[in-house]
């Protein structure tokens, strides 16, 4: 029985230990495709933990512009590692969203962020990515025009 204990203790440790959440942090371009652009900041948290599906991992995020807007949420994302240093990470997600000083009303306080990022790993720790997303209401209101969103990612895995 004590051996049984020591070996799980030690499986319980290397778990522990291998654990690797990542923190992004974006910099990129709201609006990109339309008329009323500003700077995007990006906070995003990804958790190592599979759900559902192996590479299914939850995350939570904190986006905010220039022009005042703000998005708080999480979802799902797949990180689909294709090659040795290289990931495809699509991801959905839903939150809160608030308009702030923007002249663009995107009809809803809850936004739905979609997103695709093709990332390079650099070291272990370090990746670089580039994503494009979009915000949308998904017709929760009659307006809902959506915004694109260009970022560059630096991701720090700890």
């Amino acid at each position: 029985m004590k051996k049984i204990t020591l070996i799980f203790a030690a499986l319980v440790f290397t778990t522990l230990t291998t654990h690797a959440d990542t923190l992004g942090i974006a910099l990129g371009s709201y609006d990109v495709d339309g008329s009323h652009g500003a700077a995007d900041f990006r906070l995003d948290y990804e958790y190592d933990t599979s759900v559902w599906l192996q590479d299914l991992k939850p995350w939570l995020g904190a986006e905010a512009t220039t022009d005042g807007s703000l998005w708080l949420g999480g979802g799902l994302l797949y990180d689909w590692q294709f090659a040795e240093t290289w990931h495809l990470k699509p991801g959905l997600g839903v939150g809160y969203y608030s308009r702030g000083s923007s002249d663009l009303d995107l009809g809803h306080p809850i936004e739905f962020r979609s997103q695709l990022e093709l990332a390079k790993e650099i070291n272990a720790q370090n990746s670089l990515g580039l994503a494009v997303s979009h915000l949308s209401n998904a017709d929760l209101d009659k307006e809902n025009p959506g915004v694109e969103v260009l970022s560059v990612y630096w991701h720090y895995r700890f």
